[in-house]
């Protein structure tokens, strides 16, 4: 095993890498490109985001404690980056990007329509650790893309072909290596058939 030396960036890759909607109390609105986010709790329903003060959506959010974090996929890799390195103080990225969003009913914040997930964020926690500022929030509603419901009525999440990012590069995600809980499940005995004993 290698000893690296540690710099910032050297963190735990891959990350997901998702568009993140907000809104001033003017209802001018930014979009811009989280890489640093996760959730939290699963009850109540919780997810993070941290974002560097610098950042317009950062002045949006601490204003009006809401914003959406919009799944990314293959077909948004372009926007996505776009979204990450263009500041929303010198331009329109949602016109720019031809992105189409809708109304958050639960936010005001746009909701980015090409995204196959949108999740409706309102903040419980800023919490200010250095070169970024952490917010958690609390997931007020979760809003899919009725393409990928399979016919059990579930979310294939897969078939979306969600992005990550990983140490300066956007990739898709690899092939099914297992189900959770996997390395554990008992192999279910075909009807008929008996288990052979060695005697």
């Amino acid at each position: 095993m290698t000893k690296i030396e540690w710099k910032p960036g050297n963190m735990l890759y891959p990350l997901p890498a998702v568009l993140v909607t907000s809104m001033n109390k003017k209802g001018q609105h930014d979009v811009c490109t989280v890489a640093w986010a996760g959730t939290v709790c699963t009850n109540p329903p919780m997810v993070s985001i941290s974002l560097r003060p610098s950042r317009l959506s950062y002045d949006y959010i601490c204003e009006t404690g809401v914003f959406v974090i919009n799944v990314t996929t293959e077909k948004l890799v372009r926007e996505t980056d776009y979204c990450g390195v263009r500041s929303g103080r010198d331009e329109d990225k949602f016109e720019k990007m031809g992105l189409k969003a809708s109304v958050g009913p639960h936010t005001g914040c746009m909701m980015i329509d090409e995204s196959p997930v949108n999740i409706e964020c309102k903040v419980a926690l800023k919490k200010a650790l250095g070169s970024h500022t952490m917010f958690i929030a609390n997931v007020v509603a979760v809003h899919v893309d009725d393409t990928y419901m399979d016919e059990s009525k579930r979310f294939d999440f897969a078939k979306t072909q969600p992005i990550v990012y990983s140490h300066g590069e956007y990739r898709g995600l690899g092939k099914y290596l297992g189900k959770f809980g996997y390395s554990i499940a008992k192999k279910r005995v075909k009807k008929g058939s008996r288990p052979k004993f060695k005697r």
